[in-house]
């Protein structure tokens, strides 16, 4: 019984030691050609010395906490190619500090800035377009005048009830319902200035990155919400404009 005591004490005293060891160890995969084109060689020791992360290179994707290559988030080009970042270990926080580091302005001009022989290799990515979605009007009308209450009478006039007026230099949701493309307007509403600075679709735009918050308090909606407000407007009278 002691000496099952004393084995118990001592991974009590040796894991919260092995786990912050492990939070400075970061294992990430890369392709063969983007290791041979030096990059990382160059722009890791520069994030491993601010940060005091060791960031190691695999072969095998199964044991990586980070992969770059062709899937997820959009970081640089280069070599014909967008390279994507691809977290595998959520919540680890090394994993999670390299990923801030590639994204931030910091990690992105040390990128830009590999010239090997004076010629810059990489460049900025262009930002991943938001996905077009097909809807539908046979989402449920009542659920959509409740989200458009909830969710778009900060700006948006979207009922006659007395007491939503929105913001009066916007459109109300009548006046936009007697347009010609109403139905565009509102089911790509979120591609339209100024809704991409604030507004989140679920599984259909990408989130904002964490050193580029939005301005306003975010407006967050499903696909389903999205088909539910369409179908209510579908249903209001159209503004006479005159």
């Amino acid at each position: 019984m002691l000496a099952r005591l004393v084995v118990i004490l001592a991974l009590c005293l040796v894991t919260p030691a092995a786990a912050r060891a492990d939070e400075k160890r970061v294992q990430l995969y890369a392709p063969r050609v983007l290791v041979d084109s030096g990059l990382l060689k160059y722009i890791l020791p520069r994030f491993s010395l601010k940060h005091g992360v060791r960031v190691t290179l695999v072969e095998d994707q199964t044991a990586a906490d980070m992969v770059l290559g062709e899937a997820g988030k959009a970081l640089f080009q280069g070599l014909g190619r967008v390279w994507r970042m691809q977290i595998r270990s959520r919540g680890h926080k090394g994993t999670e500090r390299l990923a801030a580091w590639l994204q931030s302005e910091v990690g992105q001009r040390a990128i830009n800035s590999f010239a090997p022989g004076g010629t810059a290799l990489f460049g900025p990515a262009e930002e991943d377009a938001p996905q077009e979605v097909a809807l539908t009007l046979d989402g449920d009308a009542k659920l959509g005048l409740k989200v458009s209450r909830s969710k778009c009478s900060r700006c948006h006039r979207v009922d006659d009830r007395r007491g939503i007026f929105g913001i009066g230099s916007t459109p109300s949701f009548a006046v936009l319902r007697s347009l010609a493309d109403w139905q565009e307007r509102f089911s790509s509403f979120y591609t339209r200035n100024p809704h991409p600075s604030f507004t989140i679709i679920e599984d259909i735009t990408p989130p904002f990155p964490e050193n580029r918050p939005p301005p306003l308090v975010p407006l967050e909606m499903t696909v389903e919400e999205l088909e539910a407000v369409l179908a209510y407007v579908a249903g209001i009278p159209p503004a006479t404009l005159r």
